[in-house]
Order: structure tokens, then sequence, then C-alpha cells
């Protein structure tokens, strides 16, 4: 029998990402200008106000307030009728140093013996569903907020849209876990209040979205998922019939409230801990991005059409406690799952400090991972620029989402060719 899934994906503008953007800007400034800082850095936004909190060792000292606003400034909250902006609100730091008995797990004679900064389990998904490797329905979600936003930046077309949004999209799959058709569509938006009749206002913007975002977010899309959308997909646009007051003054935000939209949408597995603020040391964060890496390269290797990688850590250990695949049934080698993982091992070196060198992760990669995913996302090398009263103007050239490499590939192949399947290695 069919079933329904559904992923959810939220803004720029939502309470919780603006929390992980400023978390996330104050870690790449740190990482800038000294990139053996370790951080940890926690961000709560409500009415007027920032907190930002956590623990840091950093031989740099930051301008915090002037960084978490020109973030807010960023997404869009320029506007006293917000009630929230970065020109006006108050930003309160408690930042204080990092625990000397975390530390001493973490920093060792040499960086190869580093320790993991956490105890803890991650796991990395990748599924042949998608061009990247990702689950539809998130990907779909990110799309379309993605859009949403370039239309609200614009304000051509579309000139009522504040930052603050959510959506979330239903797949029907056939038996065999197949995508067959969209099903629902939920998009909330805030908005300004152009209208002095409620319903007047929300049937414009359900015309606005329908008929102006939604075609060009299937333009975006592959043929084959095109082919998903059609005249009978239900839609929920502004379902509250209202959305005015939102972001911050509306909810509260905090890091790390959003950890699945940040992965891959309640498909394969999430371990609890949240991204955005942590450095490279704290594995929740940097084991999490090895684990995708691992999945991706194995589901591009033809070793399985699903796979979900899990590693787990005690802190201040070096070694990896456990490395777990799951094929779903879905594997293209003679091998069993456990067999598959005990490969893994051998290709992907899990150690703390190896992932941080193999992705590059002390460079201040961040702020980017911080809104629409940290998974899915192209690979890409850009030059950033951080400016600070107290330590000057660092340019330096940085490659993002780096653990979305298919780097691994051939290596995979390699240690697996005598394992492939007849069927299989036919087509490698």
């Amino acid at each position: 029998m069919a079933y329904l899934f559904t992923s959810e994906s939220v803004s720029e503008g939502h309470p919780d990402k603006i929390a992980d953007q400023i978390s996330d800007a104050l870690l790449d400034n740190f990482l800038a200008f000294d990139p053996e800082s370790k951080v940890a850095c926690e961000t709560l936004v409500t009415t007027g106000q920032v907190v930002l909190a956590g623990e840091v060792k950093s031989a740099t000292y930051l301008d915090v307030q002037s960084i978490a606003r020109e973030v807010i400034n960023d997404i869009g909250y320029t506007k006293g009728a917000y009630k929230f902006s970065g020109d006006s609100c108050g930003v309160i730091s408690l930042i204080h140093e990092q625990s000397q008995d975390i530390n001493q797990g973490v920093d060792r004679a040499t960086k190869e013996e580093q320790g993991a900064g956490d105890q803890g389990m991650m796991f990395g998904y990748a599924s042949k569903e998608t061009g990247n490797y990702m689950p539809l329905a998130l990907d779909i979600s990110h799309k379309l907020l993605q859009v949403l936003a370039e239309l609200r930046r614009e304000a051509r077309e579309i000139d009522y849209l504040r930052p603050d949004a959510k959506a979330q999209v239903t797949i029907e799959y056939s038996d065999d876990n197949v995508p067959q058709r969209i099903d629902t569509i939920v998009i909330s938006t805030q908005h300004d209040p152009f209208h002095d009749d409620d319903e007047v206002m929300l049937n414009k913007i359900k015309k606005d979205l329908l008929e102006i975002l939604m075609p060009r977010v299937i333009a975006q899309l592959p043929a084959y998922v095109q082919e998903l959308f059609n005249d009978d997909i239900t839609y929920h646009i502004n379902p509250t019939g209202k959305f005015v007051i939102g972001g911050p003054h509306g909810d509260t935000g905090l890091t790390g409230r959003k950890i699945i939209v940040d992965t891959y949408g309640g498909k394969g597995a999430h371990g609890g801990g949240a991204f955005s603020g942590k450095d490279p040391s704290k594995v929740d964060r940097s084991a999490a991005y090895a684990a995708r890496h691992a999945a991706k390269n194995l589901v591009a290797a033809g070793i399985a059409d699903e796979v979900l990688v899990q590693v787990s850590y005690a802190i201040g250990v070096v070694e990896p406690t456990s490395i777990l695949v799951n094929t779903y049934g879905s594997a293209k080698v003679d091998l069993t799952d456990g067999e598959i993982a005990e490969r893994v091992k051998e290709i992907f070196d899990m150690r703390p400090f190896a992932i941080e060198e193999r992705l590059k992760l002390r460079d201040p990669i961040y702020y980017e991972t911080a809104a629409y995913g940290h998974m899915g996302k192209e690979p890409r090398i850009v030059t950033k620029v951080f400016e600070s009263p107290y330590n000057g103007r660092v340019e330096k050239e940085v490659e993002l989402f780096t653990w979305e490499k298919l780097d691994h590939v051939e290596k995979v192949k390699k240690a697996f060719a005598s394992a492939f399947k007849a069927e299989t290695a036919a087509n490698i």
C-alpha cells in the first residue's frame, strides 16, 4: 500500500534560524582570527533582545554585538515594525571561558591524538532519491523557502513579505519507496498588514504564492521532480488566516532547535546534537559531516541505493567507539551491513583530527550552513572577509560544504570491487 512522508524547512528569518546564524557567524569570526579557537556558542532571540552565551577558548577578542547586529540586518530584520531589528535590539553577552576539564580531553601532545570533544552518536544519510543524494520532501521544502526569500529581497512581484516563513511538503510513495506525486504543500509566510480586511490579504497571498512562487520553484527542479506536481495537490497557505506578528517578536528562537531541518527532514536518523555555534572539535558537528560524506560517497559509488552511517564517541577518546552502516536492504554488494561497516572504517578515518583535516573544518565555513540545511548543498570555493576593530582585516579563500564532495567514490569502488553483485558490477 502506498504511504505518505513529510518533511519541513524554515526560512533564514525563522527565530531559531536567526539564532543559528548568529552562533555560526560568531564561530566563523573566532576561527578567522584564531583557527585553533574552541567555541560552543548559543544564542537566544526574543522581542527586541539577543542573548549570547556559551564557552570559548581563543586567542582573539570579538565585538560580538556588532557581529550579531550585522547578521540580523542581513537576514532582513531592519524595521521597527517587526519589533526586532539589528540596529535597535539589545545584545547581551554571557560568553565565558571553556571548561579546563573538557579542554584537557581534547588538546593532546600531538593533534593526531586529539580526543572527541564530547560523547554521543552522530548519523549521516544519503539516498539516490535526488541528484544531491538528499530526501526529496526536504529538498523541495528548502527550495520553496529559498525562492520565497529571493522574492522578498527583490520586492517586485511580491512586496509585502517579511522574513519569517515555514514550508512543509508531503509526498506519496509506492510500496517500493519510489515517489509518485506531491500530495500536500504547506507554506506559512510572515507579511505586512497591507489591507484592513484579513480575507483580502489572505486571498492575495494565496494567489501570489500559487501563481508566482510555485512556477518559479517548479522551473528550478529537475524534470523527474516536475512530473510529481499536478492539479490535485492540496495547498495550505497561511492556514491561520494571518501571519503579521512573527520573527523573534512572535516566537523566541534558540540555537539548535531545528536539527531535523538541518539534516534529513526526518529520513535516516539524528543523534540529537545541534551543529551551529560549535567548532569542529565538537563531534556533534564534525562527525555528522563525516558520516554524511561517507554515506554520500557509498551511494554514489553504487554500494547501495540508500545508506545510513552511524559513528559514536567517548569524550576525550581518539578512536570512535562504533561505526554502523544500514543499507535498508538496498545493498548492491554481497556483504552484510556489518561487513560494509568494516570496510568503511578502512576508507574513512573517523578520528576527530583526521575529520578536521580531511574536510578542512578549521576554516571559517559555517555561516553558510546555518540556513536551508547543512547537507545537500553544492561544494564551492569562496573568498570571505572578516574585519574587527581589535584584530584588523582577514581575507581568506575557503571551501564550503566539503562533506558534500564525491572525492572518495573511486576509493570506495576499489575497496568493494570484489564484492559487487554480478548485475551491479556490469554497470560499474
